[in-house]
């Protein structure tokens, strides 16, 4: 076999510091995990608000003071920008998916036009509801 000096070079990619630099497309991908978790959350916060309401009128307003609260108005506004963006997210690997748009500086467009769609989206949202 032969003698590899692994003591050279890194051992992992995903070191992030003096041995990788972070890209616009694996900052991305990863907000897209993110935002796939915060979703979740987001729906499960919307299951408790409904059973809430089916349980007692007690419930309800307890719940729904929470949600109605200037905290509940902030967590709303980044369950929506979250949704966007995983929105975005999805439709970007589709277009992966089907061979399109793979090259490097098109995908750090893409990263960065998801940043700015899933905010202007918001901001859209917000105006009309």
């Amino acid at each position: 076999m032969a003698d590899v000096n692994r003591g050279s070079r890194p051992l992992s990619p995903f070191m992030i510091g003096t041995y990788y630099r972070p890209q616009m497309t694996s900052i991305s991908s990863i907000m897209v995990r993110i935002t796939g978790i915060a979703t979740f959350g987001f729906a499960f916060l919307v299951v408790c608000w409904l059973l809430a309401a089916a349980s007692s009128p007690e419930a309800f307003a307890v719940v729904d003071g929470i949600l109605t609260s200037f905290f509940g108005d902030l967590l709303m506004l980044l369950a929506t920008w979250a949704i966007w963006y995983h929105m975005l997210g999805r439709l970007r690997h589709l277009i992966w998916d089907l061979g399109y748009c793979v090259e490097v500086e098109i995908s750090q467009k893409l990263g960065w036009g998801m940043f700015i769609g899933a905010t202007v989206l918001t901001l859209f949202t917000i105006i009309v509801v």
